[in-house]
């Protein structure tokens, strides 16, 4: 039986395919505008292309009162929570969390923060800085079951749902695009260039574009900042701590501000944003990813600025426990729409490049 969720969402896209007012707004329009009829893996892909820009809803002649009562933006994030969650294995635990995103985040990094210091405590370490709290194989052991284990979910996750959407023959050209799309985010900039009305209707902005970007990069550069330091600790026999100069902390604290600031600008245009055009059952877990990427940035930032204090041991113990949180739950998090929405862009390039040949 079909979802509700679904049904709502094709009832409103036959009348958009109808009007055709919104053609130019965003990728969702050009792909709508191809089709005749949408079917319930067409629904999911067009759901997971759209950004949730709103610029459609509030040029929409058709939204309440009038009695089609279209609201394309919360009926598609609807359906694109649903697909994240039902992909997603267990399916319990991401039902669980969007519900209560923030209260999982809090109570996650809490335990973890227990058993830490619980670890330290067992042990007697010897080592410099970081490594006289938790030792190096103590971190290790901990962090390496936490990160494989959650990749290999996302990418049996990805695996189900391009197989689900009958994405077909990937091209090359169709992957240099998506990738550039995805730099650099122009689906969140309008249709005109001019940026979307997440925030305001009566205002165009690309701040939600900027702070999607300084996250996106943000995670990207602390990342790469792991992976040097992983590189540099295992085969150039150079383990840490390093100096400011060194390729770890130039990626690191650049990453951490880009990310404190693009999580921070998130979150606060989430509290302005009318929660009637998202999924709104799903609003807890969405700020409590934001707010956990927050605290991971924060925490790393804070641990390098007064690691050489007393600070140190609860300043590493948050910081750790939020890192250990982020990766735990990153399958159950908003993290998989960046995941499930660059199969989407694919998807739809190729679609794009079928036609035109």
């Amino acid at each position: 039986m079909l979802s509700e969720s679904i049904q709502e969402a094709r009832r409103q896209l036959e009348i958009c395919n109808a009007c055709r007012y919104c053609e130019g707004y965003c990728s969702v329009f050009p792909a709508v505008h191809s089709r005749r009829a949408f079917d319930d893996v067409t629904v999911t892909h067009l759901a997971n292309l759209c950004h949730n820009c709103r610029g459609c809803y509030y040029a929409c002649q058709y939204t309440e009162p009038h009695e089609f009562a279209l609201n394309l933006p919360a009926a598609l994030a609807n359906v694109r929570q649903q697909s994240w969650q039902d992909y997603t294995w267990p399916i319990s635990l991401s039902r669980a969390f969007h519900r209560s995103g923030v209260a999982i985040v809090l109570a996650t990094i809490a335990g973890l923060i227990v058993l830490m210091l619980a670890i330290h405590q067992l042990g007697s370490w010897q080592g410099e800085g970081f490594y006289g709290v938790l030792s190096h194989n103590a971190m290790v052991s901990i962090f390496l079951p936490a990160f494989l284990l959650p990749i290999l979910v996302i990418a049996v996750s990805i695996r189900k749902y391009w197989r689900a959407s009958h994405a077909g023959h990937t091209r090359g050209a169709a992957i240099t695009e998506t990738i550039s799309s995805a730099a650099t985010m122009n689906n969140l900039a309008g249709g005109h260039g001019e940026g979307c009305n997440f925030e305001d209707e009566d205002r165009y902005s690309n701040t939600r574009r900027w702070m999607h970007q300084a996250t996106l990069y943000g995670f990207l550069l602390c990342f790469a900042s792991t992976s040097v330091a992983i590189l540099m600790h295992y085969f150039l026999n150079m383990p840490a701590p390093y100096p400011l100069f060194s390729l770890p902390k130039l990626f690191g604290v650049s990453g951490g501000l880009l990310l404190c600031a693009g999580t921070a600008g998130l979150a606060y245009l989430k509290l302005k944003a009318d929660r009637n055009l998202g999924a709104a059952s799903a609003w807890g877990g969405e700020m409590g990813f934001v707010l956990l990427l927050f605290v991971v940035s924060a925490s790393g930032l804070a641990l390098y600025g007064f690691g050489d204090t007393a600070a140190l041991q609860a300043l590493l113990v948050i910081h750790l426990g939020a890192v250990f949180a982020f990766f735990l739950l990153m399958p159950y998090t908003k993290m998989m729409h960046g995941f499930f929405r660059l199969a989407a862009l694919l998807k739809d390039r190729n679609e794009r490049l079928s036609r035109s040949t």
